[in-house]
C-alpha cells in the first residue's frame, strides 16, 4: 500500500518509566480518511502527539513522504504539510477571529495580496465568522470556534491533516456539519487520520481502520472488514 506517513514500531509514554505505545505501525495512504477507534485511555491521541513530535518515540521511527521525521519540532511540521486539529481548542482567544487566521497563513510565505484573497474566500464559505471577524475567538460558541479551525485549515490546505475527537460538546447539527467539513478537506486533495469516539461515523467515514486497546494496534483492515455484525465486533475488537 502506497503511504504518505508511515509510523514504525514506536514505543513511547510520558515519562521514562512508563510506556503508553507499545510497537505500534500504522500506514496513511494518500487522498484518504484513515480512522482510529478505541476506548478512551487507550492511546489514540498519544500516538497523534508522538507523531506530531510533542512526545519522543523511546523506539521505531515516523516517515512522512520517505523523509524521517521522528524527531521534528511540532512548529517545523507546517512548512512540511502537516496540520493537527486537536480536541481542545487550538486558537488564540483574545484575538480576534481574523487575527486567528492571519497568523497560520502567513507561515506560508504568500504575498500580502494572496494572503488577502485566500482570507477573502474562507469568509465567503463561513459568512457567519466574516461578520463577526473582528470578534474574539474566546467570545465564539463551541460550534463557531470549531468552524474557526476549519476555516484556518482551509487557508493552509496541509498535505496530511490530524483530526482528534472533532465533535465533542458539539450540537447535534454543528456535529453534523463538522463531519461535512472533514469530507470537504479530502476532497480538497488533503490527507486525513481521524480518532473519534463515533465508531460508526469512522468506520463510515474512513477507507481504512485501525482499532486500538491498551497502547497496541488489535485490528486493522479496509472499512469493508468492520461493516458487518459492526456492535459485536466493536464489543470483541475493544474486551467489552
Amino acid at each position: 500500500m502506497e503511504s504518505l506517513l508511515e509510523v514504525e514500531n514506536i514505543t513511547l509514554g510520558y515519562s521514562e518509566d512508563i510506556d503508553i505505545l507499545h510497537n505500534v505501525s500504522i500506514n496513511i495512504a494518500p487522498s484518504t480518511i484513515t480512522g482510529m477507534i478505541g476506548l478512551n485511555g487507550s492511546g489514540k491521541t498519544t500516538l497523534i502527539k508522538g507523531i506530531y513530535g510533542f512526545l519522543k518515540p523511546k523506539q521505531g521511527r515516523i516517515l512522512f513522504e520517505g523523509e524521517d521525521i521522528t524527531d521534528i519540532k511540532p512548529y517545523s511540521l507546517i512548512y512540511k504539510g502537516i496540520w493537527y486539529l486537536p480536541q481542545d481548542s487550538s486558537l488564540f482567544p483574545y484575538l480576534s477571529i481574523e487575527d486567528n487566521l492571519y497568523i497560520p497563513i502567513k507561515s506560508l510565505q504568500l504575498s500580502r495580496n494572496e494572503m488577502k484573497k485566500r482570507i477573502k474566500e474562507i469568509f465567503e464559505q463561513f459568512p457567519d465568522l466574516g461578520e463577526k471577524r473582528k470578534k474574539k475567538a474566546g467570545n465564539l460558541s463551541g460550534g463557531q470556534q470549531k468552524m474557526l479551525e476549519c476555516a484556518m485549515v482551509l487557508l493552509v490546505r496541509p498535505k496530511l491533516l490530524f483530526v482528534d475527537e472533532p465533535v465533542v460538546g458539539l450540537a447535534p447539527k454543528v456535529a453534523t456539519e463538522m463531519y461535512e467539513r472533514i469530507v470537504e478537506f479530502l476532497h480538497w486533495g488533503m490527507t486525513i487520520f481521524l480518532i473519534d469516539h463515533n465508531v460508526r461515523k469512522v468506520i463510515e467515514l474512513s477507507s481504512y481502520v485501525y482499532v486500538m486497546s491498551l497502547g497496541r494496534i488489535t485490528s486493522e483492515g479496509p472499512k469493508d472488514h468492520f461493516e458487518g455484525e459492526l456492535k459485536q465486533q466493536v464489543r470483541h475488537w475493544l474486551g467489552l
